[in-house]
């Protein structure tokens, strides 16, 4: 993802993986992370998606962090964040992995702005051709305009007056230029889904240990923080710092 979108604010998704109930209650906990961490930057959050657990938890949630550089900071915590601890679900007290997935996107600008510099175009006149009676073919009021950096070209040739076929052309070549940056983002969205890993063992960028020992370890940079409690309220700085210093991302 380029860095052009850092400044953008972020949207985040956390689902429940392999763990059942426990799984649930991992994305509560993570939420409220995220939470603490968003208020603690001074951001907003805001609920888009909420789907409550069976028993305990919650299965999904889908929220945006509204502040300049949300998604810069954020988008470090994409991936599996893996749980270990006593199942407070399970009354044999045995130790219990739980994952849950972090998705982090960007949030992107619905209104694609189209501008165009004219140092950009290349315009060509000429002779239109076809029908249009004889007065068409006497004056160049055909209309040729290259957009020199996509390289689409565009012309129109169905009016009379230069300055129609040029306003003509320059309609199509804003349409084709919003076309091609709707597809971009649509190929960046795509992109962003098809990287997502399996919520499971082996795939988890950080594992969080409350039993038998405490550790948060982020196993992109060998990072390990033994206040677990500070980083499930949000401390989280140190990692996301040390991801992006490390160029993870």
């Amino acid at each position: 993802m380029s860095a052009a979108d850092d400044q953008n604010n972020a949207i985040v998704s956390i689902n429940a993986g392999a763990g059942g109930t426990d799984a649930q209650d991992w994305v509560e906990m993570l939420f409220r992370m995220y939470t603490r961490w968003v208020e603690q930057k001074g951001f907003k959050i805001s609920i888009i998606d909420y789907q409550p657990g069976d028993e305990a938890g919650i299965k999904s949630v889908t929220f945006t962090a509204n502040g300049e550089y949300a998604y810069g900071y954020l988008k470090t915590e994409n991936g599996v964040h893996r749980l270990v601890r006593i199942s407070p679900f399970n009354a044999s007290g045995k130790r219990q992995t739980s994952f849950a997935s972090v998705f982090v996107y960007p949030e992107l600008d619905n209104e694609i702005k189209i501008d165009i510099d004219d140092k950009d175009l290349r315009i060509d006149v000429f002779r239109a051709s076809g029908a249009g009676g004889q007065h068409i073919n006497k004056t160049s009021s055909a209309v040729r305009i290259t957009h020199l950096t996509s390289g689409i070209v565009v012309q129109c040739q169905q009016e009379r007056s230069q300055y129609r076929n040029k306003e003509m052309a320059m309609k199509v070549l804003k349409a084709r230029l919003y076309q091609r940056e709707k597809l971009k983002q649509d190929e960046k969205m795509h992109d962003l889904h098809e990287n997502k890993n399996e919520i499971a063992w082996g795939s988890q960028i950080r594992s969080y240990v409350l039993q038998p020992y405490q550790m948060v370890k982020d196993h992109r940079i060998n990072l390990e923080v033994g206040d677990v409690n500070n980083v499930l309220n949000g401390g989280l700085d140190p990692f996301i710092e040390g991801v992006l210093l490390s160029g993870k991302t």
